[in-house]
């Protein structure tokens, strides 16, 4: 295959990215019980295959060199020296590959024999990992043969290597330049199955990003599901990425199955497995810039106070050379062997790893129908909280006939049934200026009386006409003045009328309108209560279309028209033929580009360069990279510019992991200069 390099984290890599992403795998050799040298030739294959994939870390299963189920031929010398000259012939064939693999063996130290990860990286044995939590019940009978790790590291010396590190929580950190993110913890089956996993110290206090896992769990009815939710659970506990390598064929079958599941997780999502009764491999691109922003941002992550086994160490090289533990002096190292550059990272134009388009909504139609669900009720949940509070029975809106008044109408029916009140007591104003369509008009008069909600129509003409008089402004000169008197115009109406009414005015904005500034200020940027301040524009259309579904009838017609509405402040006149003739995303950008840019903006922290390479693979096919980087500068250039009015926004509900209220989730200075990030965005076009 094509070789490309990783722009970032990779010590050959191209100059200025830094993407972060690492390739990890799991896989299972065709092994035979007690077959030490042929397993060690399966073995070899299976990572020289990994390498010639790119792959950085490899992870194989639990005493793969011997095979699980030797039983007591674990005691037998002659098996336990067959396995360190093995292991010895894996270092030496491996010397010049820029590798990082487990080997599942036993080792013999002193009076004690441990089930041990052989830790190996391009020539040298870097540690022995050994099994912490050693089960004996059911069908396991471990404690027969293997003693639990020791619980103070030790050093010894093994397979021609040492001394070395011998001990169960010992982190791999890599010292080549540029991938301090890759650090590497290494647990042995049982020990992710009790109450306190090694990987929790070895994440939280050792800083591993990458969790390998040399498993032999052998199969049962309804354990495979309960084994990816394990997997699937530590990582997001740990904002790691886990690798699970698991036996298969090959393992004697007197009394178990093994069926070789290879298992990778990232923060929660599984990202590859293997199907059942497979030697497959499962390879992934994980994020590591991504799980160090989670931890980042995760107050409680980091605790000094944290008691527990202590955590040792261990530095490696993927250019070859002595290991050498935390603390030693530099010049511990000696044997350096420069290998090739190594090809370890890779862009995120050019990995295998695929980035949803719409980031704020979820693929699964299933899942999309709870989430809207689920937004609504919050949504709905927070305006009745208002509500109730004020003692308020009225509620004005301003409905144009768009998405997202549409929206605030319906979250303020649910709200108003919620709280057994008269629908009569929502009133939609519909207040035509100079850009104001009859699409959009007749469907918000006909939305309005199919939801029984009470409805005006008050034309703002007349009042413009004499505000641009006053001001002595040309009404012919359609400029912001001309734009922005409307929806200032508006906003004093809706106002007014709250006053009349005794009630308050429902907020229609969106959070993709927020981050981009899209809103007039001190004019439709201001309400009492803004319901949809954390939704983005991609989620705005969902919710719409899901209140369709489940209306039915003259509701639903109006919404799907609503629906197929281009979007459109409506502030400019019409063309000719009557059609919108401003539209909004013609003018600053897709949508769906801004709330992908919005999302690992605040989500991650993500810089420029990352999130356009990003969305050059997510989108391709439907915008050429130029577009991309032309909408992407457009982007930052206004959140930065724009702040000003995120800064005094009214209260809202949170409904999503990314908002930008200044109470809570997102809190910049206005005047801040976004002079790094265009010059950033600026350096892709010469590239």
């Amino acid at each position: 295959m094509e070789e490309l390099y990783f722009t970032g984290i990779g010590a050959g890599a191209g100059a200025g990215s830094g993407d972060g992403f690492f390739r990890i795998a799991a896989a299972t050799p065709a092994i035979r019980v007690a077959d030490v040298e042929g397993n060690a030739q399966a073995i070899l294959e299976c990572v020289k295959d990994a390498a010639s994939r790119g792959v950085g870390a490899l992870a194989l299963p639990e005493l793969c060199l011997t095979g699980y189920t030797c039983a007591d031929l674990f005691f037998d010398r002659t098996l336990l020296r067959a396995c360190e000259t093995a292991l010895n012939r894996l270092l030496a064939e491996t010397l010049e590959l820029p590798i990082l693999f487990t080997v599942g063996l036993p080792v013999a130290h002193g009076e004690g024999i441990y089930n041990c990860a052989a830790v190996c990286c391009a020539g040298q044995l870097l540690g022995l990992t050994a099994k912490e939590n050693i089960p004996n019940y059911s069908e396991f009978y471990e404690r027969r043969w293997f003693t639990p790790a020791p619980f103070n590291d030790i050093y010894t010396t093994y397979a021609g290597s040492g001394p070395i590190p011998m001990g169960a929580r010992l982190v791999y950190r890599c010292a080549d330049p540029g991938m301090d993110s890759v650090a590497i913890g290494v647990e042995i089956c049982e020990d992710l199955w009790v109450p306190e996993p090694p990987s929790i110290s070895m994440a939280a206090q050792g800083g591993a990003t990458v969790i390998l896992n040399l498993s032999a769990s052998d199969e049962t009815i309804g354990k495979a599901e309960y084994r990816r939710d394990l997997v699937r659970g530590q990582s997001a506990r740990l904002y790691c990425a886990y690798a699970y390598a698991d036996a298969g064929e090959g393992e004697s079958t007197t009394d178990l199955v093994f069926v070789g599941e290879n298992l990778i997780a990232e923060n929660g999502s599984l990202l590859a497995k293997t199907d059942l009764f497979t030697r497959d491999m499962a390879v992934a691109d994980v994020d590591l810039d991504r799980l160090l922003a989670e931890r980042r941002r995760s107050t409680t992550w980091t605790r000094p106070q944290f008691v527990a086994r202590g955590v040792n160490h261990v530095q490696f090289s993927y250019r070859g050379g002595s290991e050498r533990r935390a603390g030693e002096r530099e010049d511990a190292a000696s044997n350096e062997q420069p290998l090739a550059p190594v090809k370890l990272m890779r862009s995120a134009l050019d990995i295998d790893r695929v980035f949803d388009r719409t980031p704020f909504v979820p693929a699964d139609r299933g899942d999309l129908a709870e989430r809207c669900e689920t937004i609504f009720g919050l949504q709905a949940a927070g305006l009745k909280t208002r509500l109730a509070h004020t003692g308020t029975t009225r509620a004005v809106i301003g409905l144009s006939g768009g998405l997202d008044s549409t929206l605030a109408l319906l979250v303020t029916v649910r709200a108003f049934d919620a709280l057994g009140l008269d629908r009569a007591g929502i009133m939609a104003a519909s207040m035509p200026g100079f850009g104001t369509t009859g699409r959009t008009k007749n469907n918000a008069e006909t939305l309005a009386h199919s939801l029984g909600v009470s409805f005006r129509e008050i034309s703002i003409h007349d009042a413009v006409k004499q505000h641009f008089a006053d001001i002595g402004h040309d009404p012919a000169v359609t400029d912001v003045t001309y734009e922005n008197s409307q929806a200032r115009e508006r906003t004093q109406i809706l106002m007014d009328l709250a006053n009349e009414l005794g009630g308050f005015v429902i907020g229609t904005g969106d959070l993709s309108e927020l981050a981009l500034g899209w809103a007039t200020y001190n004019g439709d940027h201001m309400s009492m209560y803004a319901v949809n301040a954390s939704v983005p524009k991609t989620l705005v259309r969902h919710l719409v279309r899901y209140a369709a579904g489940l209306y039915g009838g003259q509701i639903e017609e109006t919404l799907l028209d609503i629906l197929d509405t281009p979007v459109s402040p409506e502030l400019l006149p019409p063309t000719g033929d009557g059609q919108i003739a401003q539209k909004t995303e013609d003018l600053v950008g897709p949508y769906e580009l801004h709330d992908y840019f919005l999302y690992h903006l605040l989500r991650f922290g993500f810089a420029p360069g990352k999130i356009y390479r990003m969305a050059c693979r997510s989108f391709a096919g439907e915008y050429d990279e130029q577009t991309i980087w032309s909408w992407l500068r457009v982007f930052y250039r206004r959140f930065f510019a724009q702040q000003f009015k995120r800064s005094c926004l009214p209260d809202g509900p949170k409904v999503g992991s990314v908002t930008l209220s200044p109470r809570g989730d997102w809190r910049m200075p206005s005047d801040a200069s976004a002079r790094i990030w265009l010059a950033e965005i600026d350096g892709l076009a010469q590239d």
